[in-house]
């Protein structure tokens, strides 16, 4: 297990207990890490009763990651609750449903501007107001999650796939640019698994089943293994590791048909 003994850590996108942030949440919890979740609007309730099931109980905050007076708002409370932070997790996605149910040349402007927001450009902003937190502490680790469809086309992903491989890339600069302060910046390409935003992809029920057909492993992936992964990568044990994608997905990615 991860040693997260005296480590601060903001988790970004759990929305109910399928959540592979809510995943990583366990993992690093389980270690000994001081977490802060937020919630966005809705997921109030939701992410309140997960909290109260972690030691120590989570501080829980709204966020909006669209909104940077709201992401501000966070890293000033952490800094006068914690007087620093050590990792951040962002698991903030979305694209709407018509944007990911009809074809991709149909992308509407302002649909495609949601999708990077949230989705890729909301981790820069992120990790732009976590690195003075973390510079103070001699360093810090922060990690994204994506997905195969940011390489590959998946039926029903669309503009998801240009957004995450924005996201992607992003890794990349932001790991060569914070670097030089010791903070590392990586992904986790996770394999299909049922959380709230597959449901939302149709057809994905074949998608698994394709996977748990092919794999390598002959399995789909389950959410904790995304979990130990990340703890793996926001721990001291991936203090080596920076700008990659991690693939945790039952080895799919490595099959050419």
């Amino acid at each position: 297990m991860a040693d997260f003994t005296g480590k601060v850590g903001l988790i970004v996108g759990v929305a109910n207990h399928r959540s592979l942030a809510w995943a990583i949440a366990q993992a690093t919890s389980k270690g000994g890490a001081n977490l802060i979740l937020t919630y966005q609007g809705r997921f109030e309730e939701h992410v309140g009763e997960l909290a109260e099931t972690l030691t120590p109980k989570p501080l829980v905050l709204p966020l909006d990651v669209t909104n940077d007076d709201e992401i501000a708002a966070v890293y000033k409370k952490i800094q006068e609750v914690h007087g620093g932070l050590d990792f951040v997790v962002h698991g903030a996605a979305f694209a709407s449903r018509e944007e990911i149910t009809g074809r991709f040349l149909n992308t509407s402007r302002d649909g495609f501007k949601q999708a990077l927001d949230i989705s890729a450009y909301s981790l820069i902003a992120m990790a732009r107001g976590a690195q003075p937190l973390m510079a103070a502490r001699g360093g810090g680790s922060v990690l994204t999650l994506t997905f195969l469809g940011s390489d590959r086309v998946f039926p029903n992903y669309n503009v998801m796939g240009v957004a995450k491989a924005a996201l992607e890339s992003s890794v990349r600069y932001l790991a060569a640019d914070l670097g030089p302060e010791n903070i590392r910046v990586n992904a986790i390409s996770a394999g299909p698994v049922k959380t709230l935003a597959a449901a939302g992809i149709g057809g994905f029920s074949s998608i698994l089943g394709v996977v748990r057909e092919k794999a390598p492993l002959r399995r789909a992936i389950e959410t904790s293994e995304v979990g130990d992964a990340a703890a793996f990568l926001l721990s001291d044990a991936g203090r080596g590791v920076t700008g990659e994608i991690l693939m945790v997905d039952a080895g799919f990615h490595i099959l050419g048909m």
